[in-house]
């Protein structure tokens, strides 16, 4: 260990007398809090800690830890108080070596008093209290900051609670009514327009899984294979045949096979949405502990198809590319997935308000044992004090209008990542915001 020359005088003068020595053995008392105290002692091995107690509360702190080279009895001895202001107890078997205040000063013509050869020792003694005060303010700060994260979650999760038992009685009656309402539209059909069972059933059973690029494109072929369909038709009928020939039955009234399967179609989509939503709110439950129930055979990238499909109106100016990979089934949650691609495009949606021509890029890649997700978008630049912060569960960016946020969808997105043992990190720069997760094939 260096030291200063003067303190390392003071060491080889004062404190290498054997007589001045001795050794304690680990749990010793060596001073006593008010206790009488003439010897300024230093530790040439072991370790010691000095504790605080405070009468009024009946509390110990401990307050310093003494290790070789280091001193202490510093106040007692210098104030000449003879009364130690802590207990200073052997954490470890220690030898000490000391000076009492009948020792005389040495060589006094060349380095002066006792007082002013022991300078060294108060200034060095004061510097490593100082360090001690210091480095126990950080560790306090990071407990407290502990404390407050629990707390938060604590509260967050009973909020979470709360949250999903009021809206769990709304969204269970909304799915029960769909179903009544679906079995009723059928009934009547088949009763009173029995044509129109095939249209409203393809939409019931088959729903929208084209994107919006998808059905611009098998729009422009229709028109080129079918001139007799007005621009309208050709979109919807895209939506609703998304591949193959168009059987000749729906050319006998077009306008009406699509108006029914528009109405198919609604129907699919409150399903899946009040399904969805129905298990959204158990999903919430996470931030209470609450589990979700998995599946060994989940399709990631079906769970992406849905979500696209639930968010249908928010994508309607965006321009989804969509690049999947043939994909290994994982075992996981279907709704909790589609929770994830949900919150990250929904949130790439509304980062886009004011893009002028919005993109959003989803790819899937399988390596290595893991599957990897990335959705990008072309929205403005993510700063690095948002990044930092954008997981955090009480952090949002959106603060009026339809688009408030609690700033709680991207905390729950990291934590059901997290639940399988996977990683989400955000990148952002001026051409592209880009979500990476992965997820470990279990």
């Amino acid at each position: 260990m260096h030291r200063p020359a003067a303190l390392q005088r003071i060491i080889d003068v004062y404190f290498q007398e054997t007589s001045r020595t001795k050794t304690v053995k680990a749990g010793t008392q060596v001073l006593k809090q008010d206790g009488f105290n003439d010897r300024l002692y230093w530790v040439k091995s072991g370790e010691l800690s000095g504790y605080l107690n405070a009468e009024k509360n009946e509390l110990t702190a401990k307050v310093f830890s003494v290790e070789p080279g280091m001193f202490f009895g510093v106040h007692s001895f210098f104030a000449q108080t003879q009364q130690a202001s802590t207990t200073v107890i052997a954490e470890k078997d220690s030898v000490l070596a000391w000076i009492d205040l009948t020792i005389p000063a040495v060589d006094v013509a060349t380095f002066g008093s006792l007082r002013e050869q022991f300078m060294p020792v108060m200034v060095h003694e004061l510097a490593q209290r100082q360090m001690l005060t210091g480095l126990q303010a950080i560790e306090k700060e990071k407990a407290l900051q502990k404390l407050y994260a629990a707390e938060q979650m604590t509260t967050l999760g009973q909020l979470a609670a709360g949250i999903a038992h009021e809206l769990n009685n709304a969204v269970g009656v909304l799915s029960s009514k769909t179903e009544i309402v679906q079995g009723a539209i059928c009934q009547f059909l088949e009763e009173n327009k029995p044509n129109a069972s095939p249209f409203i059933d393809l939409g019931i059973c088959e729903g929208q899984s084209s994107t919006s690029a998808q059905v611009r494109q098998r729009a422009k072929e229709l028109l080129l294979q079918y001139p007799q369909l007005s621009r309208d038709q050709a979109r919807q009928l895209a939506r609703a045949l998304p591949q193959g020939e168009v059987p000749a039955y729906w050319f006998d009234n077009i306008d009406e096979a699509l108006q029914y399967w528009d109405v198919g179609r609604d129907l699919h989509d409150m399903r899946i949405a009040a399904k969805h939503a129905a298990n959204i709110v158990r999903s919430v439950k996470q931030l209470g502990g609450s589990d979700q129930d998995h599946q060994s055979d989940v399709d990631v990238n079906d769970t992406i198809h849905k979500s696209l499909a639930l968010l249908q109106s928010n994508l309607r100016r965006v321009n989804v590319i969509l690049r999947p990979a043939v994909l290994p089934t994982i075992t996981a949650s279907s709704t909790e997935l589609v929770q994830v691609w949900v919150n990250i495009i929904k949130n790439a949606c509304d980062a886009m308000e004011q893009t002028d021509e919005p993109k959003i890029e989803i790819i899937t890649r399988y390596s290595k044992n893991r599957l990897m997700i990335t959705i990008s978008n072309n929205g403005p630049m993510i700063d690095e004090v948002t990044r930092r912060k954008i997981f955090q569960p009480n952090f949002t960016t959106k603060k009026g209008g339809l688009s408030f946020g609690l700033g709680l969808g991207l905390s729950i997105v990291q934590r059901i990542v997290h639940s399988y043992g996977g990683t989400i990190a955000l990148k952002s720069d001026e051409d592209k915001t880009k979500f990476r997760i992965k997820l470990p094939i279990v």
